[in-house]
């Protein structure tokens, strides 16, 4: 069955001072579990997980899972570099009541084929009872999942689909044609909404939908009517948001404060968005929030 899931990706509030704020970060959750998305990916790359404590993983996690779980699927980043760190935080997931789990690949060392396959046949061990999924990121972490490891860590137990950001869709593909049919693959490229089927993907893990739902909802019953002028239409307002957003986390909780909702600042060094930058998340607030 041919599926385009949109699961957001969701950021975490932080004060001023750095500050983990708990309060805008769950304004956040309330305003995805109200986009219709089929889900939501937390306290992964724009959830600035490299700056999380494992105790404020955990704070999130349970709050992620209280208020998003009744309502939609609920994939919990669980990545670290060290595989010490990785099983700590599944279990803490598994506590907290997660039952799909995203695990980035190895990162800042380089890691061969070998390492990976043994990383994760240990997190697939520790994972009893979790659908897992392979987070492949190569230009954050500089390790690559050829498509020969992909097939391989398709046959773990309990691994259940890849999640692969900045990737073209024809690495989607050489993926699907190695991997059983059941095994899911999503992109993070948001305007690849409408052409994800098309590679073998089953929907985007996507940044920018969760401050914008709605051109997304759009898209994805475009795609499916196959009407091309609709199709043409939704992509186009994709594209826009996209355009102006650009994966940003500065911009995503600048476009949140525009409508209303405390979604804070980066912890991480990023750039706050210029004066200009606002006047363009305002018009794309107002034609698509």
């Amino acid at each position: 069955m041919t599926t385009r899931d949109i699961i957001p990706a969701v950021p975490v509030a932080f004060r001023s001072d750095g500050a983990l704020d708990l309060n805008g970060s769950r304004a956040i959750l309330r305003y995805v579990a109200a986009s219709g998305n089929e889900g939501a990916f937390v306290l992964g790359t724009t959830g600035e997980f490299p700056a999380l404590t494992v105790a404020e993983r955990g704070l999130l996690t349970a709050m992620s899972i209280e208020e998003l779980a009744p309502i939609m699927r609920v994939i919990v980043h669980v990545g670290a570099p060290s595989l010490s760190e990785v099983l700590a935080l599944v279990a803490q997931a598994r506590e907290a009541g997660s039952t799909e789990i995203a695990v980035i690949t190895p990162y800042y060392l380089p890691a061969s084929d070998a390492a990976m396959l043994e990383f994760f046949t240990a997190v697939s061990a520790a994972s009893e009872g979790l659908d897992v999924y392979v987070y492949a990121f190569r230009n954050r972490t500089g390790n690559f999942v050829r498509a020969e490891l992909m097939a391989e860590l398709a046959k773990l137990p309990n691994l259940v689909g890849a999640k692969v950001s900045e990737e073209p869709l024809e690495q989607i593909a050489a993926y699907r044609a190695v991997v059983p049919e059941d095994f899911t693959l999503y992109t993070g490229a948001d305007r690849d909404l409408g052409k994800t089927a098309d590679f073998g993907a089953q929907g985007v893990v996507s940044g920018i939908s969760s401050v914008f739902p709605k051109p997304f909802r759009a898209l994805a019953a475009a795609a499916a009517s196959g009407e091309a002028a609709a199709i043409e239409d939704a992509q186009r307002a994709v594209d826009d948001v996209a355009d102006t957003v650009k994966g940003d986390i500065g911009r995503i909780k600048a476009a949140y404060a525009l409508m209303g909702i405390d979604g804070g600042v980066p912890r991480m060094a990023l750039d706050k968005p210029s004066d200009d930058v606002i006047a363009e998340l305002e018009r794309v607030v107002a034609l698509y929030a």
